[in-house]
């Protein structure tokens, strides 16, 4: 009977051995089976907060100027190697001005150009779209706030990045791009009698011995009546991109020009498109702008733009007296561009709305303005005085009975994000006391 009962017992045994392998192993797979899940529904969350950062990335994260972007700071060894820079890093902190939204202009906006004359509006030119262009002049009434005429700008002249100038009854429009996307300049220079809504030829800028006629064009030069001669500097060459330094002027009356040659002034310090260009108390002020613009894609049949590097700065420079010598003057609060239009004087200010200022320092994105800008000319400072209802760059600026008009030009994205997307042709104005 012993030898029979052995057997039993050691077949008891590994009945029950065999059971604990097998709990033991299901209570394994079930851990495995647990933490991969909670692997997976943590990759899903990660997943998801990942696509929601890079849609409104809240921090861009850079190294430090002249450190090693893969040398991390140890803890204890002093401030960390890191940047944190917000996607909307640039802005400004303003006060809100109470904009109150106008009536649209009949047409969408960006690179046009504009000039007011009492309580008119004159709108000329600029893009649709890349591939569309103006060539019509929109007038804004400030008595009814109406846009009441519309009348088209002689064939040959430029379509966006004019130079524009005024007396007060005539607006001479000098050279800029002809046609879409980034095609050439032209030569073409127009003079508007506002009055009788005629337009009439006008000498075109001068051509250096040393240069083909094309290369002394100029895209969206810094343009100004001053001292009974219209001056006309900087702006970008015939390829977009290289600045030009030259300063010519020629004398003028009535629309007419009263020499038959432009005359070479006092070379701008330094030279470059989309900058404000005012005169106040005898006294010329050019500010802001650029080096370096979009350019036509080589061997594209259709000009197709393509950017290149940029340089916006902030820079002021005066010219007084004599007109020796350039002073140069407290730059803008940070580096702005695309402002030829955008300013209006009130009182003894400058006022300036929008523009584009450095691009991101990690994606390298076009960033868009939004602060209202003052420049006071006799203490010579800057302040920040307001936000416009969102950034953006070409405004087409006006102030009438205390309100500062804007219009028109290129919007950012929305709150979070200051590149820039759609071309608008909206009015707001808002009151303000400077």
């Amino acid at each position: 009977m012993a030898k029979n009962h052995q057997p039993q017992w050691k077949n008891n045994n590994c009945t029950k051995f065999v059971l604990l392998v097998t709990f033991a192993c299901l209570v394994g797979l079930a851990c495995i089976l647990n933490l991969a899940s909670s692997c997976s529904l943590y990759s899903s969350y990660l997943s998801f907060t990942s696509n929601w950062v890079s849609h409104k990335p809240p921090f861009f994260v850079v190294p430090r100027a002249g450190e090693d972007p893969k040398i991390s700071t140890k803890v204890g060894e002093g401030r960390s190697s890191q940047r944190f820079i917000s996607a909307t890093f640039a802005d400004i902190p303003a006060p809100d001005l109470p904009w109150e939204q106008m009536p649209s202009a009949p047409v969408v906006r960006l690179d046009g150009s504009s000039i007011q004359i009492n309580n008119l509006f004159y709108v000329l030119s600029g893009y649709g779209t890349l591939d569309y262009v103006h060539s019509h002049v929109d007038v804004y009434n400030f008595t009814d706030n109406t846009w009441f005429a519309r009348f088209d700008a002689p064939k040959y002249m430029a379509n966006s990045h004019l130079g524009v100038a005024s007396d007060g009854r005539y607006i001479y429009v000098v050279s800029g791009q002809y046609g879409p996307q980034c095609r050439g300049p032209t030569s073409a220079t127009y003079v508007l009698d506002t009055q009788t809504r005629q337009w009439h030829d006008f000498p075109p800028l001068p051509v250096p011995r040393q240069l083909s006629t094309i290369e002394n064009f100029r895209y969206a030069p810094a343009t100004q009546l001053w001292r009974g001669r219209l001056h006309v500097m900087g702006g970008s060459k015939e390829n977009r991109h290289t600045p030009g330094l030259e300063h010519w002027s020629i004398a003028v009356k009535d629309g007419n020009a009263l020499e038959k040659n432009w005359q070479s002034e006092i070379p701008i310090p330094r030279g470059g498109p989309h900058r404000a260009c005012v005169v106040y108390n005898d006294r010329l002020f050019v500010i802001g702008g650029q080096e370096g613009d979009f350019m036509a894609k080589p061997g594209s049949p259709i000009f197709k733009c393509s950017r290149r590097n940029e340089v916006v700065y902030g820079d002021v420079f005066l010219l007084e007296g004599e007109m020796k010598k350039w002073k140069v003057l407290p730059p803008m609060p940070k580096p702005n561009s695309h402002i030829e239009c955008s300013w209006v004087i009130v009182n003894n200010s400058i006022i300036i709305t929008g523009g584009t200022t450095e691009k991101h320092p990690v994606n390298k994105r076009m960033i868009l303005v939004g602060e209202v800008f003052q420049f006071n000319f006799d203490s010579l400072t800057w302040s920040v005085i307001g936000k416009l209802p969102y950034r953006v760059k070409t405004t087409l600026a006006a102030f009438w009975d205390g309100y500062l008009y804007f219009t028109s030009g290129q919007r950012d994205r929305g709150p979070d994000n200051p590149q820039p997307m759609k071309v608008v042709g909206e009015m707001y104005r808002a009151k303000i006391n400077v």
